[in-house]
């Protein structure tokens, strides 16, 4: 259970006290099995290998490489560890204990098939023996610090790993969301769709209705979600309150059903082969939120129809016929405007516009002798 906290003076984004940093043998140094940017892959301390693999393949662990073996290891870049399960697992700085490690050790580089890692001289190899660590009390006494860094500093984690860091101070360590936002730097709003989108995509998959592993594209589009949840068609379909925060299960039990529809709309499944049908967040997820306000809109989504067809279809006649005649209204000016120096007397030019006028005036008819049927039913029903 998280250790209550005396929450009456708001934190700023300032780093922990200074400490010495000690001077530790790398071998000695474990990978972070919780580091909110591997929060997806549900490792432990034991998977140090799997660890660092991830690392170089979707961290870009080499930038680090490149810098060690050109420079050596620069004593200014201080790792944060912490004693846990009788080990010094790093919390901070797990991108560049990984570059030392690789290019420590050729068994090593061979087991996870890094390629490209330059050999380095006495010195530098030198260098990365013993790495300078701050060991601290607990991973609470950093987490101003590594969240200042990350969600908004110069190593910037993607929205998921945000959101990991930001639920695991709030439920753990009992910080407010308000004062992790304050601390960070970032707008209270921002903060805490981030953290109810988590809850929303751990409430999924307590259900068994979606597993981001299954997500259609290999980086994971958690922006979707948390920023989709903010908007009104969203909200009603999941029956979920606009300001409703703090509800670690958001979407009622009933709702369930409709939670998984949504993340295969949003996410979709390589296991099912199905693409989601927000494949990128402008324009689709806007359309996705004005479809599922209206009952034809959402039949339509679930006859697996096209997104842009179940958007019309929410709108109805009405509004698809008010968008028809503006549209036509601003394609006829364009054509004219290219008539002074695009046209040359063809005939077939001349004749789709006679086509066009005599459209034009049997629109203007039949709407003419609608606007007449519809004034005298207006004056029956009096």
């Amino acid at each position: 259970m998280a250790k209550k906290r005396d929450h009456s003076t708001a934190a700023q984004p300032h780093l922990p006290p200074i400490l010495i940093p000690k001077s530790i043998p790398a071998d000695q140094l474990f990978l972070d099995p919780s580091n909110p940017r591997l929060a997806e892959a549900g490792l432990t301390v034991r998977d140090q290998s799997r660890i660092l693999k991830l690392l170089w393949e979707e961290r870009a662990v080499n930038e680090i490489v490149t810098s060690i073996a050109a420079s050596g290891y620069w004593p200014q870049e201080v790792l944060f560890a912490v004693q846990e399960v009788g080990k010094l697992i790093v919390v901070e700085g797990n991108r560049r204990l990984s570059a030392v490690k690789l290019l420590s050790s050729p068994d090593l580089r061979r087991e996870i098939g890094a390629t490209g890692i330059p050999g380095l001289s006495k010195e530098h190899l030198a260098s990365i023996k013993e790495l300078p660590v701050v060991v601290c009390d607990s991973r609470e006494s950093l987490w101003k610090y590594v969240g200042f860094k990350h969600v908004n500093g110069p190593q910037d984690w993607d929205s998921i790993a945000k959101a990991e860091y930001i639920f695991r101070v709030h439920r753990e360590y009992d910080v407010p969301l308000e004062e992790i936002a304050s601390t960070i730097g970032d707008d209270n709003a921002t903060v805490k769709r981030l953290y109810r989108g988590l809850t929303v995509l751990q409430q999924a998959e307590k259900a068994g209705v979606f597993d981001r592993k299954d997500s259609w594209k290999k980086k994971f589009p958690y922006s979707h979600l948390w920023t989709g949840l903010g908007y009104t068609g969203i909200q009603q379909f999941l029956d979920i309150k606009a300001d409703d925060w703090a509800n670690p299960d958001p979407v009622p039990k009933k709702r369930t059903p409709q939670l998984a529809e949504l993340c295969l709309w949003l996410f979709g499944s390589r296991e099912k082969d199905i693409r989601p049908v927000v494949m990128s967040q402008n324009p689709d997820l806007r359309a996705l939120d004005e479809t599922l306000r209206s009952s034809n809109g959402y039949a339509a989504l679930r006859a697996k129809l096209p997104l842009q067809i179940a958007l019309k279809a929410s709108r109805g006649d009405k509004a698809l016929l008010r968008e028809a005649m503006i549209l036509a209204e601003q394609t006829l000016k364009e054509a004219r405007g290219y008539i002074p120096t695009g046209y040359e007397g063809e005939p077939d030019l001349l004749e789709k516009a006679a086509m066009m006028n005599k459209l034009v005036r049997s629109i203007q008819e039949e709407m003419a002798e609608m606007t007449v049927r519809l004034a005298k039913g207006k004056g029956h029903a009096r």
